[in-house]
């Protein structure tokens, strides 16, 4: 039987930098104390490294650090794999545009449980975050804005697992329902980008552009809802009810409208716009709601320019709110009124731009093997969640 070490060391090995070792477990300063006396220097993303010129020196080391380790209530493990960090900067190198990556150490087994939120997946990476010990990751990151998680496979000698973050916009209130599923991806960096490339992130995405697609639709919805029963208010003057509306009293109730409305404006132009980007109605079925996609950008930069104010995702739902402190009721209802006469048409060509799906055959150069399921890890192999 396998016994719990409440300190563990990493071992891997980096044709740059030599032996890479990652303390963790619920008291890893032992593991650092352990791998400090031994030689090893810490660096500052969390890792510890020794540089070795002759197979005889790791020899050496080993057996020193396995000494010094039990010493110090530490288990020590040597990978299979090569250290994360080469293969993910490799990986990073191999996908299409520009891409970084950066190594995250998670020591303490509590550390990893931020990243629960922050994932975009339903699939077994982020399984295995919640279930399991992830002690280290790396982040791939483009400057469009797209973060992806690399973590080694549970059970697996050499495979990696990847996720996607919840974008910009969905990181309090991201959805499962349109969430990528986590790829399991080969351990050669080459095979793992083509993977990557070809394969996640056109379902990133495709999934991205549906849940953009979800939200605006229920704005548009719920907009056109609140409006027609306060049309129906203004024009029998009485609540939904049937009572009498009380005199002077349809004022304050135009006023919650608008503050209603700021409020899903604020959710619905966080999408928006990027849908819009992606419409090309003269590829679509109905060439005609080109006229109605330009009133739509067109009432954007009206409101934008009157309120002193650049329409950018991130600013629009602020400058909407700033503008009707300052009186701006009548740049919020030409928006209101351009949205639920237009709405349709955008929804039906947001509809029509969805992104096509990842290819099924990707001819023999590129083809990447399936992967078969993740073996259950050996009992007691990972420490109890808490």
């Amino acid at each position: 039987m396998t016994i719990h070490s409440p300190a563990r060391i990493a071992l891997s090995h980096s044709p740059t930098t030599g032996i890479v070792a990652i303390a963790h477990g619920e008291r890893y300063p032992w593991a650092q104390t352990a791998l400090k006396i031994a030689g090893f220097q810490p660096r500052g993303d969390g890792t510890f490294t020794l540089p070795v010129s002759a197979p005889e020196t790791v020899r050496d080391v080993a057996g020193d650090l396995f000494r010094l380790a039990r010493r110090h209530q530490a288990v020590v493990t040597v990978s299979s794999r090569g250290f994360l960090g080469d293969a993910a900067e490799q990986i990073a190198a191999r996908l299409p545009g520009k891409w970084s990556a950066q190594l995250e150490i998670y020591s303490h087994p509590v550390w990893q449980h931020d990243l629960v939120p922050l994932l975009w997946d339903d699939s077994e990476l982020i399984r295995a975050v919640k279930e399991q010990q992830i002690p280290f990751a790396a982040v791939l990151y483009n400057h469009a804005g797209i973060e992806l998680l690399l973590a080694e496979r549970p059970g697996h000698p050499s495979d990696y697992l990847v996720a996607a973050f919840a974008p910009e916009g969905f990181d309090d209130d991201y959805d499962t329902a349109h969430a990528p599923r986590s790829l399991a991806v080969p351990g050669s960096p080459r095979l793992a980008a083509s993977a990557i490339g070809e394969r996640f992130l056109p379902t990133y995405h495709g999934a991205l552009h549906a849940r953009c697609l979800a939200d605006v639709a229920y704005g548009l919805e719920s907009l056109r809802d609140e409006y027609e029963a306060l049309q129906v208010i203004r024009e029998s003057g009485r609540y939904s009810d049937a009572t009498l509306l009380a005199p002077g009293s349809l004022p304050e109730l135009e006023r919650q409208f608008d503050d209603l409305a700021r409020y899903k404006l604020r959710h619905y132009f966080m999408h928006a716009p990027a849908l819009l980007d992606q419409c090309r109605p003269a590829q679509t079925s109905w060439p005609q709601d080109a006229a109605a996609l330009e009133r739509l950008r067109t009432a954007l930069d009206q409101c934008a320019v009157v309120l002193g104010q650049r329409a950018t995702v991130v600013t629009l739902g602020a400058a909407v709110t700033a503008g009707a402190k300052a009186g701006g009721s009548p740049q919020l209802r030409m928006v209101l009124d351009t949205l639920l006469a237009d709405g349709d048409a955008f929804l039906r060509q947001a509809r029509a731009a969805t992104p096509p799906p990842p290819r099924t055959n990707s001819g023999p150069e590129h083809d990447v093997p399936a992967l078969p399921p993740a073996r259950p890890a050996p009992a007691g192999a990972i420490p109890p969640r808490r």
